[in-house]
């Protein structure tokens, strides 16, 4: 059973709604950062990033920045740019990218639910990240961008989003991505309709957002441990619910700086025992599972694993990014660490294909890998073996916008 909590977000008003909402700070270059911060006095950028205020010096992750995060926060609040729902309500969010629609609710979950692993995780987390995101919520006290959980199909689900969608929404805009936001407020008390249709589902997948997750987990632990008030709305945290058939997940390209010594033609050889290797006329994405394309220099070829090293039972071995680590990046490139090494660098499979390739042509990296996507059915087995995906191995869309829909966490 899946519990979904209704809330009083804390949200803009609907004239400021494009103005306040805003992707992760860590999507935008130094540059762009800036010039949001001067031309915008809206946006929720001046809340998370506090160091924008020139007058404010605070340490990375330190107390005194977050402090100033949530008197930050407070201030928006006063200045009736944000403002909190009287009703606890559920938050269906459609966004549309191209020809792509997404749509699911927003809505907290049971951080006992997570505990339990009827909310299945594929990533293993960081503990020193944990630690400070844990601190950062319990010293902001507001939680404002969801993790995102995928679940089966659910055909009374479709019906319902597409009967309530016909209505007006509270937000309807586009941002500069060219992506449009709409968002519909659903009071609990008045459609208690979706905690049922919710409930007959037995699992939830994390897809994006394992350590905020994790994090809102232990914060109830950090308010035990410190004997702080309780509050109902820390037994969950915030999320978006969607559909898996909606999800759209795309690949990390690798692109490696160096070939560890070896030769271009030295290279292909020590590959050839675990892969069928044919030369391209020209670069293309994978056209299925196990066939990896290499870029040597000005060069590209298909590597398809041998049957050899894929006829294995272990789900994480069988994925492509673990095949590329298993068999090139490691014994061959001498790369150790994913998550470490300054050699290797991930590039999204939203990036253009000419754009990959031009940064190998141009000697910027040494050779480059790129894959075929992941397919939820494969993020799914591995969280349900309780495996852990090799980093980098999924990019998964859509991608949320910070304060929509903000989470009081002490309330």
């Amino acid at each position: 059973m899946s519990e979904i909590h209704p809330f009083k977000a804390i949200r803009p008003t609907r004239d400021k709604a494009q103005l306040v909402s805003t992707r992760p700070l860590a999507a935008y270059r130094k540059h762009i950062l800036r010039a949001k911060l001067d031309e915008n006095p809206y946006t929720f950028l001046h809340i998370i990033h506090p160091e924008g205020d020139k007058e404010h010096h605070s340490k990375a992750n330190s107390v005194e920045r977050f402090e100033a995060v949530k008197s930050r926060f407070e201030s928006f609040i006063d200045e009736g740019i944000l403002i909190q729902d009287t009703e606890d309500s559920f938050y269906v969010y459609r966004q549309t990218k191209g020809t792509h629609q997404f749509t699911g609710v927003i809505a907290g979950v049971s951080v006992e639910e997570y505990r339990n692993d009827l909310i299945k995780k594929h990533e293993a987390t960081i503990t020193s990240r944990e630690s400070m995101f844990t601190n950062y919520l319990n010293i902001t006290g507001f939680n404002a961008e969801p993790v995102l959980l995928a679940h089966k199909h659910l055909p009374e689900l479709d019906k319902y989003l597409e009967k309530v969608t016909k209505a007006r929404p509270e937000y309807e805009f586009s941002t500069t991505d060219k992506i449009k936001h709409e968002l519909w407020v659903i009071p609990a008390a008045k459609d208690p309709k979706l905690i049922s249709i919710y409930s007959g589902l037995k699992e939830l997948y994390i897809a994006d957002g394992h350590h905020r997750s994790a994090s809102s987990a232990r914060l109830k632990d950090t308010i035990k441990k410190n004997k702080q008030v309780s509050f109902p709305n820390q037994d969950f945290f915030l999320a978006y619910l969607i559909d898996e058939q909606k999800l759209e997940i795309l690949e990390f390209q690798r692109l490696v700086k160096h070939l560890n010594g070896l030769s271009a033609k030295s290279f292909l050889s020590a590959c050839e025992p675990y892969f069928e290797i044919e030369e391209l006329k020209k670069a293309r994405r994978p056209e299925k599972q196990h066939e990896i394309v290499c870029l040597l220099g000005k060069s590209a070829y298909s590597f398809k694993a041998k049957q050899a090293i894929t006829q294995t039972k272990d789900v994480v071995k069988q994925l492509d990014a673990q095949i590329l680590t298993d068999y090139i990046l490691t014994p061959i490139l001498g790369i150790e660490d994913l998550k470490t090494s300054k050699d290797i660098d991930f590039v999204p499979g939203t990036k253009e294909l000419k754009r990959v390739v031009d940064l190998v042509r141009k000697d910027d990296f040494k050779v480059g890998f790129l894959l075929y996507p992941a397919s939820i059915d494969e993020v799914k087995e591995v969280a349900d073996q309780g495996g852990i995906m090799p980093p980098k191995s999924t990019w998964v869309e859509p991608k949320m916008r910070s304060g929509l829909t903000i989470y009081n966490i002490n309330e």
